[in-house]
């Protein structure tokens, strides 16, 4: 049995849990691939993580190394995919370089996760 925390490509994952929902800690991994893998592995869904034994722990992050990006290499890759973007100057790019969204949001109004808290302009009120 398992009893110290099981570390999977970086993260410690919680033990209580349910597997397919501790592997989703892992940045890269939702709901599907986490089914996928303990497909793969043989492991059943109702299982816990302080359940599993140290070889079906070492299978679940053979499998996660060999068939996924997650964590590090998958934030470098989005962020080397953004910075692409910026330095072709497209259309993309730019709306990334000036913060504001992306994928054809209205900016009139809303957009403010993108644009960051509002800033007052004098004599706007009428």
């Amino acid at each position: 049995m398992e009893t110290a925390l099981a570390r999977i490509a970086g993260v410690n994952i919680p033990t209580n849990k349910r597997v397919i929902i501790a592997l989703q800690y892992i940045h890269g991994i939702g709901a599907k691939n986490a089914l996928d893998i303990i497909t793969k592995t043989n492991i059943a869904p109702e299982r816990r993580v302080n359940e599993l034994s140290d070889a079906e722990v070492l299978a679940i992050r053979e499998t996660i190394d060999r068939d996924y990006i997650v964590e590090g290499d998958l934030r470098r890759e989005v962020a080397m995919n953004i910075k692409r973007l910026m330095d072709l100057g497209c259309y993309r790019g730019l709306r990334h370089r000036r913060g504001l969204p992306v994928r054809g949001q209205r900016t009139h109004t809303n957009a403010r996760t993108r644009k960051g808290p509002a800033k007052p302009i004098a004599g706007k009120k009428k």
